[in-house]
């Protein structure tokens, strides 16, 4: 292999610097959160720092913060909403979102050849991608709840944690555009 493609399968300090202090902003930004009552999920900024870190860092490196976060989650540290952790959470009724989040990110990595340039394809992308963080948390949600409570229906699963959920969801990506944009004039990423 040659030297090029070698160092362009590695992160350099900066980037995995970007990375970690992108995971710990996710976790922060997962911990302001307004409680909502069982079964739903709380209402969290987590949302936001995916789509303010996949719009800053791009696709590559914003995967590799989400993982990151999803991980450093997955064993025990109290990075997800309400300052929970450990592999409970993802495997509970909720769990199916934050791994949506993994999905939410590979999905725009692989759109970013289209998108590059095009701010109303980045939004798609991200909605897109949001779009399949949902079905694939409902689908989980569906399957862990069924197991935990009994079964309940598609629109009853979609009136707990989706339909409450989109618009402010869109607003979060708005916010998160407009801060990405205002930054990158700053910060050299």
């Amino acid at each position: 292999m040659s030297e090029t493609v070698i160092s362009r399968k590695r992160f350099s300090t900066a980037e995995l610097v970007y990375i970690a202090v992108c995971a710990a902003l996710t976790a922060v930004c997962s911990w302001i959160s307004i409680p909502a009552p069982a079964p739903l999920a709380p209402f969290t900024l987590q949302t936001f720092a995916v789509f303010l870190v996949l719009l800053l860092l791009g696709g590559r490196r914003g995967f590799f913060t989400v993982l990151t976060y999803v991980l450093l989650g997955a064993v025990g540290l109290p990075v997800f909403a309400q300052f929970m952790g450990g592999v409970g959470v993802l495997f509970g009724t909720t769990g199916g979102y934050i791994i949506g989040f993994l999905f939410t990110a590979a999905l725009y990595w692989a759109l970013e050849r289209v998108t590059a340039g095009s701010a109303a394809r980045k939004i798609a992308a991200l909605v897109l991608g949001l779009i399949v963080c949902y079905a694939f948390g409902t689908a989980w949600f569906m399957v862990v709840y069924a197991r935990q409570a009994g079964a309940i229906g598609l629109a009853t699963a979609l009136g707990w944690c989706v339909l409450p959920f989109i618009v402010p969801d869109l607003v979060k990506l708005a916010l998160a555009w407009g801060l990405s944009t205002a930054l990158k004039r700053h910060v050299n990423l």
